[in-house]
């Protein structure tokens, strides 16, 4: 299918050029999508981070390297895009369980991580429930952190804020201020590679927030997946979207940002949805 074939595609190009500097945008656009979706995509395919699943095909590599070809450590290093010598023993070492200096030892072992490829399976039989609405632009109230082009990088930094946000009485304002659907609130990350990333907690508002910053969501189709339980079945929920829902849908991502709608502020007992822009193929 085109989905899948795309996404290979990205990879065929990744394989291509895993000693230069990686192009997120340039992954993005053979997918058809945005670097930070197309991040998405192959994290919940692949089961791992695009990052750390580059970073243990280079050190795959890089042990043919030192065993087959008797390069200096120095010059593989450089190879692979690592200019500190230490760096780069870290990450070998994280990946081999052994220093480069003893590969050519004879009874060595080492990890071979072969390219990945995508391929369409069918997973159970369990229900999901969406909806597709065309909404136009709204506005909403709130805060913001710029998020990393490696997306991995972000996942620190976004349960910080929300945390910093309930502790000094923010959250609570934002919550007041809600006079627009969709009633809850949002994190949104806008993350086209036309623009600066960026991921909101905000609000619905018509309202002026001093102190606070406004984005306006722009006009776009949405599949919208509603889900409660845990904060940790949102993550769960966009997993079988990506996996399940979007390879056989009709559907591609489109140009505008991805939101968490949070209906229920208990996390123990969370009700939310999930909005995914898309367009028809």
């Amino acid at each position: 299918m085109e989905w899948i074939d795309r996404m290979n595609q990205a990879i065929d190009y990744l394989e291509q050029t895993l000693t230069e500097k990686l192009d997120y945008e340039a992954l993005g656009r053979i997918a058809c999508c945005s670097s930070y979706h197309f991040q998405r995509m192959f994290a919940y395919m692949a089961g791992v981070p695009l990052s750390e699943y580059i970073r243990r095909r280079k050190m795959s590599l890089a042990a043919v390297d030192l065993r087959e070809k008797e390069a200096k450590i120095i010059d593989v290093a450089g190879k692979y895009g690592y200019n500190s010598p230490t760096a780069f023993n870290r990450a070998f070492q994280s990946v081999h369980g052994i220093a480069p200096s003893v590969v050519r030892n004879e009874g060595v072992s080492v990890k071979s991580f072969p390219p990945i490829r995508f391929k369409i399976t069918v997973k159970g039989v369990e229900e999901m429930n969406y909806r597709i609405e065309t909404k136009g632009a709204f506005r909403i109230v709130g805060v913001s952190v710029p998020l990393e082009k490696d997306i991995e990088k972000n996942f620190a930094v976004i349960p910080q804020k929300w945390q910093e946000i309930s502790i000094d009485g923010t959250l609570q304002r934002l919550i007041a201020m809600m006079d627009a659907p969709p009633m809850g609130v949002l994190g949104v990350s806008t993350c086209n590679d036309g623009e600066q990333w960026r991921y909101y907690i905000a609000v619905p508002t018509s309202q002026q927030a001093e102190g606070l910053e406004e984005y306006i969501v722009p006009a776009a189709t949405w599949a919208i997946f509603p889900g409660e339980g845990t904060n940790q079945s949102i993550q769960e929920l966009e997993q079988r979207i990506i996996t399940e829902w979007s390879p056989t849908s009709g559907y591609e991502y489109g140009n505008a940002p991805d939101i968490e709608v949070y209906l229920n502020p208990d996390p123990q007992n969370a009700k939310y949805e999930v909005w995914i822009p898309v367009v028809k193929k």
